[in-house]
């Protein structure tokens, strides 16, 4: 059941047949905030879609103080703020409290439908689903998976967070190739490759002509991506002067390639990822807020491996079947081994371990001798934390469980 809240009785008409028709979802509509919280009580409501306004005041703290309370009666249901009087910071006040995402009226159908079946789960146990040669049955990767596989036919845009080497681009791999657009390109783009001079030449092209050294028509990396999916990968490294400019081709879906006046429009699907704390760079100020929440309507985070260690031994056997050798086997003690190792440059590290253990033996035996690792500095913090906890727990039988004079002692 979807809730649609607004004072306006044609805006709640409307989006009650547009969802019913042509999304095939159950609607149930509140003119103001009261009958809203009232069917949030009730119950079975799984998204919220909320008008920021039901008085004269326009500053939309109706709706913020609707949301405040719909994330104290029901935490983890999405909630989308919808109003005319929109604007970025009020976007991001918005996001700041809970919401999922904002759309300005008047709103675009297809845009409001895609976000919304992104946001609503469904019964797709029927839905063919394929992995793309992502490995391993551990509980935190099937919870991403499981995602992966709600949200691939959306346009939602995505972020897709986690450590070096925890896989990230071939989520996206996943997400394209499990989406309607896998027919056409999936373009990668290495944001922490691409120089500040050079960003508006790489994302977007440029005229003959249009500085020195411009001596041909280039195509832009959104353009080639044009009807597919782009993968922005490192976002997190990008300028402000850049992010700015990445910012008004996702809210625009335009822009002018350099020397050229006439704008290119593209469909485009964006997801991006970063192994860097957003939150963090947007305090410091070095990361935009208005942008986070742009491409962060989804969210994903790839564990790192050493939250997988039961996942090794089926990516030990993945790597080692495609080895210039055949019938390689890892020796239990070999396994134990690499299952015990922290592995801070997680899969991508693994699957060097494993290729050189194979190249470096004449044997198709792989013992643990033959297994050769960087010394383990988190094992080495794990240790630690291990006697820290144990000495707690010791001072606070001695004290008879009172914590604040273990905490003196």
């Amino acid at each position: 059941m979807i809730l649609v809240v607004d004072d306006d009785c044609s805006v709640r008409s409307s989006l009650k047949i547009l969802l019913s028709r042509s999304g095939g979802y159950k609607v149930e509509t509140a003119a103001n905030a009261d009958e809203a919280l009232a069917a949030i009580r009730r119950g079975n409501i799984r998204l919220v879609i909320t008008d920021m306004n039901f008085s004269s005041d326009t500053s939309g703290q109706d709706g913020i103080e609707l949301l405040q309370k719909i994330k104290v009666l029901s935490p983890d249901t999405p909630v989308i703020l919808i109003t005319a009087w929109g604007s970025i910071p009020l976007a991001v006040e918005g996001m700041k409290h809970g919401a999922t995402d904002f759309i300005p009226k008047p709103w675009d159908n297809r845009v409001l439908l895609d976000k919304i079946k992104a946001l609503t789960p469904t019964d797709d146990s029927n839905t063919d689903f394929n992995r793309y040669g992502i490995i391993g049955n551990n509980a935190k990767l099937i919870s991403v998976l499981n995602i992966v596989k709600r949200i691939a036919a959306t346009d939602a845009p995505v972020l897709i967070t986690g450590e070096n080497g925890t896989g990230k681009e071939m989520i996206a791999l996943a997400i394209h190739n499990n989406s309607n657009r896998k027919e056409k390109p999936f373009v990668k783009v290495n944001l922490g490759g691409i120089s500040r001079s050079l960003f508006e030449s790489e994302m977007f092209g440029h005229k003959k002509g249009a500085f020195t050294g411009a001596v041909a028509d280039r195509i832009g990396r959104f353009q080639l991506a044009d009807g597919g999916t782009i993968f922005l990968d490192e976002i997190g490294e990008l300028d402000i002067e850049s992010q700015v400019k990445l910012l008004r081709v996702l809210q625009e879906k335009t822009f002018e390639p350099l020397g050229e006046s006439k704008s290119v429009k593209v469909d485009v699907r964006v997801i991006c990822a970063t192994n860097a704390p957003l939150e963090e760079k947007i305090t410091e100020g070095t990361f935009r807020e208005d942008l986070y929440y742009r491409i962060n309507l989804i969210s994903l985070h790839l564990p790192p491996l050493r939250e997988r260690i039961d996942d090794i031994p089926l990516l030990i056997n993945e790597f080692a079947s495609h080895s210039f050798k055949d019938n390689i086997k890892f020796t239990q003690s070999a396994i134990n081994k690499l299952c015990k190792y922290s592995f801070p440059g997680n899969i991508r590290q693994l699957k060097n371990v494993v290729e050189r253990a194979i190249l470096m033996n004449d044997s198709n035996i792989i013992e643990d001798s033959d297994i050769s690792l960087p010394e383990d500095k988190t094992n080495e913090f794990a240790a630690l934390d291990d006697i820290e906890r144990k000495q707690i727990i010791e001072t606070l039988k001695l004290t008879g469980g009172n914590i604040s004079r273990a905490s003196a002692i």
